[in-house]
């Protein structure tokens, strides 16, 4: 267990960019709103998260290829290519921007729930922010940038755990709620904002190029799947956590959840004055991690569909990344609710997700590229489920919303 432990890396990418201030955000309001009932979409989450993650992990450990590359590749010779090259990369550019935004107002609002929630003090931590996120993809390495999100997903983990254990949230219903499905009748948006806020699409091009930056082939698939698993798995429980945690002191108050004043009071029992400061720096370790990873990932996936060379440090690599930072600073800017920047993107990333997922079962099951390694009947069958249960769900919300259900 300790070497597996000591192995923690690529998955750790991957759990600090979905526990950011979507998560955060998504789960209390699922938790303040609906109680312990829509637990279950966050264990279903999780197991979804576990298996995509692991086929990228694999990607990039045993065939060495990002997931961008390796589609690029199998449509070379295609005359699908280019569109399905502008349809991913358009989808994960204007997603991921989105995303950045929810990111960089997500931390923002932690350092306003500190400072004042104020307009002049929001903007102003959205620019520090964003200039902070900047620096550390131009100046980091990989591992640096690693050890950073490691330290501030660490910290996350300890402020909710401890909370929920000071807290004693009714364990009864939380079983009831992560093993008994039920959508009450206008949660179904919230369910998909809980699973677009944890199998975060983006993630799935992220976690193959850093494995393939990490491991060195088949023979580190086992501890490559050791720490998707074991990363993976503590972001889902972190995020059971503030679900709990929002239904024990939230929802049984019957408080809603417009701002961070009123996130920060399921603390106050506990904390008292002290709450808008747990959860400021929360927030803010949360956007900032999220804020890295979005234009880390984006850059990844557009280098490698485009097969532009120079790796991190190429002008190419830097221009995309960094214009992902610009342009969610700017969306965040533009004077809209951060709790409303935040949930969108979540529900943005729910809808987009069957796609990229497609893309990845297909070259999963390329032995051209895995050869051994590549998907068998029980890989697909898992791949296959999740990618039917999020289809599902979102053309259920569909539907509903054009009136035809």
């Amino acid at each position: 267990m300790i070497s597996r432990i000591r192995n923690i890396g690529p998955g750790a990418l991957v759990t600090a960019a979905f526990i950011g201030p979507g998560t955060v955000t998504a789960c209390t309001i699922a938790g303040a709103s609906f109680g312990y009932a829509l637990l279950w979409a966050l264990v279903f989450a999780t197991v979804a998260t576990i298996i995509l993650q692991e086929m990228s992990a694999r990607l990039g450990t045993v065939a060495q290829q990002g997931l961008g590359e390796s589609i690029a590749k199998s449509f070379e010779n295609s005359l699908l290519k280019w569109p399905l090259v502008l349809l991913v990369g358009t989808a994960l550019y204007a997603g991921n921007a989105a995303y950045e935004a929810g990111n960089l107002s997500g931390a923002a609002l932690g350092i306003a729930a500190i400072a004042g929630e104020s307009d002049g003090v929001f903007k102003a931590a959205v620019l520090a922010i964003a200039v902070l996120a900047a620096a550390l993809l131009l100046a980091g390495t990989y591992k640096q940038i690693e050890r950073v999100l490691l330290g501030l997903v660490a910290t996350m983990a300890l402020a909710f755990a401890a909370t929920f254990v000071i807290i004693k949230p009714d364990m009864g219903a939380m079983l009831s709620g992560m093993f008994a499905p039920s959508i009450p009748g206008d949660a179904l948006l919230t369910v998909i904002a809980l699973i677009g806020t944890t199998v975060v699409p983006y993630n799935l091009f992220l976690h193959a190029s850093a494995a393939k930056a990490r491991w060195n082939g088949a023979d580190d698939l086992s501890a490559a799947r050791a720490d998707t698993s074991i990363a993976i798995g503590i972001g889902g429980v972190i995020a059971i956590l503030i679900v709990s945690t929002a239904a024990a002191s939230l929802f049984a108050a019957g408080i809603n959840v417009e701002s961070a004043a009123e996130m920060a009071s399921q603390f106050e029992p506990l904390f008292g004055s002290s709450s808008k400061y747990l959860l400021g720096i929360g927030l803010f370790a949360a956007g900032l991690t999220s804020a890295i990873t979005a234009p880390l990932a984006t850059a990844f996936a557009m280098t490698e569909i485009l097969r532009l060379k120079g790796g991190q440090k190429s002008i190419a690599f830097r221009s995309v990344a960094l214009s992902v930072i610009v342009i969610g600073t700017g969306i965040s800017l533009l004077g809209i609710k951060p709790i409303e920047v935040i949930v969108a993107a979540q529900f943005a990333n729910g809808l987009l997700l069957p796609i990229v997922a497609v893309f990845l079962l297909y070259v999963m099951n390329q032995k051209a590229i895995l050869g051994d390694h590549a998907n068998g009947l029980f890989a697909n069958v898992l791949g296959a489920g999740v990618l039917l249960i999020a289809s599902g769900l979102g053309l259920r919300l569909v539907l509903r919303a054009t009136g035809l259900m």
